[in-house]
């Protein structure tokens, strides 16, 4: 064994690997970059902002869609360096057509317009594209780091939790006689008449002007009720304390007045477990599912240099 470390080979191999390893220390490789976003697309993130919201975003919304935006590109760099593309097969006919479309597929075959349009870099710069290698790469990460799989203890722990946020709303069920404006002065009359000769909502309807959301409605959530009618009719139809089988009104609307029949009316509960269980598994799964993607794409973050 000694002869052995006399030999000059083995000094330059142990020599050269100490020099391999002070170099890879000194000067590491450089790790790729993302960023910074150029102004043209941070204006664009802005009017998307302020389309969606009618404001514009503050310093620190505007931070956090920038860093959203940017881990979008960075997800789509890992992906071509995965070459993703050159596999998926959204990607490949989406290339093939924007070939076509571009009038550069006269007597080629599908796959020569895809290695042509590959040669071209089209793939850069298609937004169709680069959202699905973003897809692609999210599912690669989620797949590598799965998020937790939802018990049922989890499922009982959410529900007692968010009992309150979980309750059922009231439901009512109901027809009306619908008066414009102009008929106003008659509504008085109208529920006097209705009443004294006993009319159900079939009769009454006679009585009505047209009513284009229609005139019979059931098991409706006060949200769905103001859909249709607004919420002012809402409001008033309970304060006016309706009971089933008998007739309210004159109820005002955005649209006018309305005398309505109250067929049913289910109140405010608590929720059972059934009917909120797959909700609540849906719920739960998807915070996890996003949660792990926070994570993965977190972890990925390590490998890069953002700039801002």
């Amino acid at each position: 064994m000694p002869q052995l470390f006399k030999r000059p080979w083995l000094h330059f191999l142990v020599l050269g690997l100490g020099l391999f390893m002070l170099q890879q220390q000194l000067y590491p490789p450089p790790v790729p970059t993302v960023g910074p976003l150029g102004e043209s697309r941070i204006q664009t993130l802005q009017r998307q902002w302020f389309n969606t919201a009618g404001r514009p975003a503050s310093p620190a919304q505007l931070e956090s869609m920038v860093r959203a935006e940017l881990d979008r590109d960075m997800l789509f760099l890992e992906a071509l360096e995965l070459e993703i593309h050159l596999y998926d097969s959204v990607v490949q006919q989406r290339l093939i057509r924007n070939m076509r479309f571009l009038r550069m597929g006269e007597g080629k075959t599908d796959e020569q317009l895809y290695k042509d349009a590959l040669r071209m870099e089209l793939h850069l710069g298609d937004e169709v594209v680069k959202r699905r290698l973003i897809q692609a790469m999210e599912q690669m990460l989620l797949a590598q780091s799965p998020p937790p799989v939802v018990s049922e203890a989890d499922i009982l722990a959410r529900f007692e939790a968010d009992r309150e946020a979980l309750r059922r709303p009231p439901r009512y069920s109901f027809e009306h006689v619908y008066l414009t404006r102009e008929r106003s002065g008659d509504a008085a009359a109208l529920l006097q008449k209705v009443q004294e000769q006993g009319m159900d909502a079939a009769a009454a309807r006679s009585l009505s002007s047209p009513f284009l959301p229609g005139y019979s409605f059931r098991g409706l959530s006060p949200q769905q009720v103001a859909r249709h009618f607004g919420a002012a009719f809402m409001l008033n139809l309970q304060n006016a304390e309706p009971v089933a089988g008998q007739w309210v009104g004159p109820v005002e609307s955005t649209y006018g007045l309305h005398l309505v029949w109250i067929e049913a009316l289910e109140p405010e509960r608590d929720a059972e477990l059934e009917e909120v269980r797959k909700q609540i598994a849906r719920d739960l799964l998807l915070e996890r599912r996003n949660q792990a993607l926070r994570d993965a794409v977190a972890d990925l973050r390590e490998d890069y240099e953002v700039l801002l």
